[in-house]
């Protein structure tokens, strides 16, 4: 009984990871995967920092959801920057795979600071999410610098 257990629980787990092993089947899926993250992202970002520049008036609670949104898509395009999808329909260079430490702790900085963006959001005061949100450009900005074709 043990034993079919053991396999039972094996093929559910060998089945559970098959679909993180096919998401990328291709190099254009996966370029075309942080691409989509990276787009979403970066649109509701540039709404907080519409209402944090003035450009449009102050909501708190859309600067919470719009912030919210952006943290959650600062998780999801790392995985998607995998060997062999360095070309083609890229601006990604070469330096996120030979430099791969830098290019790791660049996306966690960036990470970090949308969180503390979001978590400003949720207070409501613009100060606080303008002091916020500086950094968060930065981090973008460096990471652009230096992994990013133009």
């Amino acid at each position: 009984m043990k034993l079919v257990a053991s396999l039972a629980l094996a093929a559910v787990a060998v089945t559970l990871t098959l679909p993180a092993h096919a998401q990328f089947a291709k190099p254009e899926d996966a370029i075309k995967y942080r691409k989509s993250a990276l787009t979403v992202m970066a649109a509701h970002f540039g709404r907080v920092g519409a209402m944090a520049n003035g450009r449009v008036p102050f909501d708190a609670a859309a600067i919470a959801s719009n912030a919210a949104i952006a943290e959650s898509m600062s998780k999801l395009p790392w995985a998607a920057f995998v060997d062999g999808s360095g070309a083609g329909d890229t601006k990604a260079k070469a330096e996120i795979w030979s430099d791969n430490a830098k290019f790791k702790a660049a996306s966690e900085k960036m990470q970090a600071e949308m969180g503390k963006l979001a978590a400003a959001a949720k207070g409501g005061n613009i100060d606080t999410i303008k002091a916020a949100f500086g950094p968060v450009g930065g981090a973008c900005k460096a990471c652009h610098d230096d992994f990013r074709k133009e």
